[in-house]
């Protein structure tokens, strides 16, 4: 493996070694984005106690002998509430991410391989979606479908896909003009085969990054909407949620509030950090 030393745009006031090809440190995002997402998945078996009932006495601070993170202001284990909560918060947002995705694929291919005016009514209904603000209006739909980690789901994703669309549909139009979509289509190749074989498979590597790069924002968005009460019910845990129903316990207990909150700022520094890996590795292979 070779080192090349450069000196890109400033970003912390220092020079960069940056080595030539994959690096340790985006396979470590990676790792970390893995491990929070097996954390997630067996957050039940992993919560040392019960997430809901009282365990211990109120307001254990960080450090306590049987209760890592403490305990809240009725006795609950916090190292419980908040692993509970991240399966919540992580899971939903992949959930959120994956599904948008998806929504956003088959319009953006449908527009861009149609084109014409399915093409313009299809971009222009996603620019009403577009053209509105996110978090307000995910607030709006939450507020309408009732509490609930479900519909706040739902009211998520009713703003979330419209940016895949116009991502997936650019690409697809610039794929389609390439060359050897051109050869293939000379050579007679009907279009399912086309877009199966040469257009699909060269949407990956933008779809990927766009979705690894947008996980961060879904965890904030999730938690600042359950922050506001709309998303899991009392008292099922939920880091937005938690953050916000404790927060008169800041100035004489304050790891209650505080640990959600940290919680939810390493997992979306972790997904951002690993959105700008995984974008390094694939743009390397490009």
């Amino acid at each position: 493996m070779t080192i090349d030393v450069t000196t890109p745009k400033p970003r912390w006031g220092l020079t960069q070694v940056r080595l030539a090809g994959p690096t340790a440190a985006n396979w470590l995002c990676i790792g970390l984005f893995g491990l929070i997402t097996l954390v997630a998945a067996l957050a039940k078996q992993l919560a040392p106690y019960d997430p809901i009932q009282p365990t211990g006495a109120p307001r254990l601070p960080v450090g306590s002998p049987e209760h890592l993170l403490g305990t809240d202001h009725i006795g609950r284990d916090l190292l419980s509430r908040i692993t509970i909560g991240l399966q919540t918060s992580w899971l939903v947002a992949l959930a959120i991410v994956a599904i948008s995705l998806l929504i956003g694929t088959v319009v953006g291919v449908i527009a861009g391989t149609v084109g014409g005016w399915t093409d313009k009514i299809l971009m222009r209904f996603t620019e009403v979606f577009q053209s509105l603000p996110t978090l307000l209006v995910a607030m709006a739909v939450a507020m309408a479908l009732g509490h609930g980690i479900k519909n706040t789901m739902i009211a998520i994703l009713v703003v979330w896909w419209p940016y895949y669309a116009r991502i997936i549909r650019s690409e697809v139009r610039a794929i389609a003009s390439r060359p050897h979509v051109e050869a293939a289509r000379q050579a007679g190749a009907s279009w399912p085969r086309i877009m199966v074989f040469h257009i699909l498979p060269g949407m990956v590597p933008t779809a990927t990054i766009t979705a690894s790069l947008d996980v961060g924002a879904t965890v904030l968005t999730l938690a600042a909407l359950s922050f506001m009460g709309l998303g899991q019910k009392v008292p099922f845990p939920e880091l937005g949620a938690d953050s916000a129903n404790t927060l008169d316990q800041l100035s004489t207990a304050w790891w209650i509030p505080v640990m959600p909150g940290l919680a939810v700022m390493a997992l979306t520094l972790v997904a951002n950090l690993t959105g700008d890996a995984v974008r390094r590795l694939l743009a390397g292979r490009r």
